[in-house]
């Protein structure tokens, strides 16, 4: 079961470096699934693995130009502040039963895992559906957008210890005049503040096996370094779509799984 583990989080960094989003998605489930982690450590592990990774990523796509620091500035600063309080102050501060009703228990991984399925779903449906690219908001408005919602997400991918390219890249493709490639480019980079100073928040709340870790990221690190020749064989929209299908499969899953059964 470990070998798998192992392969999959080089899976993780290939997903990460070809789509932009999606290695949270993985990291998170396979700690859980495949190495026995509980919940919360899984998330402040995948925070680190995701964000290792997304760094040598980012690096590589700033040199072909494919990164946006202005766009990474005015999402990511926000983000950063949001997903940072959340670990340290927000996530600490749920109970392990969240709600009880009769024999009927809803957990703090159910309200996480659950959220985070919801989270994969809806954003999924806006990279499969929206086919064309255009903004939907013009001007300053479009700044006041990104740095909303990158308080939001911040907010969001807190709770479920995620990178948030899976959130970041719709946002990215229809409020800027960024085209897919160079998203992805800007996401890696957004992903890597949030995840690193998310981690940041972890380290004062939970014991760290520094060993695994260290093993896991470069395992991931990898991936993404494979990862950069593959997107050269790509449309833009066909990435989306991949990225899309691979996100609301993991978001049924994972709904399926921990909070229906």
């Amino acid at each position: 079961m470990e070998i798998l583990g192992y392969l999959s989080i080089f899976m993780v960094g290939l997903v990460l470096g070809t789509l932009g989003g999606g290695g949270s998605i993985f990291s998170v489930p396979i700690l859980v699934y495949l190495f026995s982690l509980d919940i919360p450590t899984a998330s402040a592990y995948s925070l680190f693995i995701v964000g290792i990774t997304s760094l040598t990523g980012s690096v590589l796509k700033y040199h072909t130009k494919m990164v946006n620091l202005r766009i990474c500035c005015t999402f990511g600063i926000p983000s950063v502040i949001a997903i940072f309080s959340t670990r340290n102050w927000i996530i600490p501060a749920i109970p392990d039963l969240v709600l009880q009703i009769g024999s009927f228990q809803f957990t703090k991984r159910g309200l996480i895992l659950g959220l985070f399925a919801i989270l994969m779903i809806l954003a999924s449906i806006s990279l499969i559906t929206k086919r064309d690219h255009r903004k939907i908001v013009e001007g300053q408005s479009a700044n006041v957008y990104l740095i909303l919602l990158g308080a939001i997400i911040g907010l969001l991918t807190g709770m479920v210890g995620a990178g948030g390219g899976f959130l970041i890249i719709p946002v990215l493709v229809y409020l800027t005049d960024l085209r897919f490639k160079e998203a992805v480019g800007t996401t890696l980079a957004i992903i890597t503040l949030n995840s690193l100073i998310g981690f940041l928040g972890d380290v004062i709340n939970y014991s760290i096996n520094w060993a695994f870790l260290v093993m896991m990221a470069s395992l991931a690190v990898l991936g993404i370094v494979a990862a950069g020749k593959i997107t050269k064989r790509f449309s833009n929209n066909a990435l989306r779509t991949a990225l899309g299908c691979i996100v609301l499969c993991m978001g049924i899953f994972i709904l399926i799984k921990e909070v229906l059964l």
